[in-house]
């Protein structure tokens, strides 16, 4: 997997240059400030972009930014955010153009380098990774909504969804068949109102488009 890499925290960089080569991938750039980016990822058209959201020089939403305008430009461009703290308004804002080949991450998961490469790649396939933190956050923030008709296995189902889990680790992570969990995602779409789809993306699209309309 070719890989580009944004992050001003030179420690952090190099930790991830590190990582994502000795597991076999090829990092084929590292920036550290918000307007290299953007050029960065044009040029190269990696398979996958790992980005701070908060870059130099303004650390607010530099990294955001440039995500959003090289998947404008790069339609389907995976894009792997991390973030310091859970900014429910940065993940909104990221799913909001499409699910497709997008996460977001806090930064201490990227210590748990299974979760971390996990994730990546999941992202570059086109699939959709959240980190639990984010996903709990956003659950816990909304009240008076559908989602208090939701049991709490139905919660936990919808949760994992919303992390970019397939029916099976999601039977496995529960220990409950797949039987089950289909039967609890049937459940979770009725009383929310979203489409059935078997599709993984679409699936955490429908459930944080709900989530941030609620």
């Amino acid at each position: 997997m070719r890989v580009v890499i944004a992050e001003d925290n030179a420690l952090l960089r190099e930790g991830l240059v590190l990582l994502l080569t000795s597991t076999g991938h090829e990092v084929v750039a590292v920036v550290g400030t918000g307007p290299e980016i953007l050029p960065a990822l044009l040029a190269h058209r990696p398979d996958a972009a790992v980005l701070d959201v908060r870059m130099p020089p303004g650390f607010r939403d530099e990294g955001l930014r440039a995500a959003l305008e090289a998947r404008r430009r790069l339609p389907g461009l995976p894009v792997l955010v991390l973030s310091q703290y859970v900014e429910e308004s940065y993940a909104a804002e990221l799913l909001g153009g499409g699910a497709s080949g997008v996460g977001y991450l806090l930064k201490d998961r990227v210590g748990r380098v299974d979760e971390f490469l996990d994730a990546l790649t999941r992202v570059a396939a086109g699939g959709t990774a959240l980190d639990p933190e984010v996903v709990a956050e956003l659950l816990t923030r909304r009240t008076d909504s559908p989602l208090d008709s939701l049991t709490p296995r139905e919660r936990e189902v919808l949760e994992l969804i919303a992390e970019g889990r397939d029916n099976t680790t999601i039977a496995h992570t529960l220990v409950i068949t797949e039987r089950s969990v289909s039967k609890h995602i049937g459940n979770v779409f009725l009383k929310l109102g979203l489409p059935t789809s078997d599709s993984g993306h679409r699936r955490v699209l429908a459930v944080l488009a709900y989530l941030n309309n609620a």
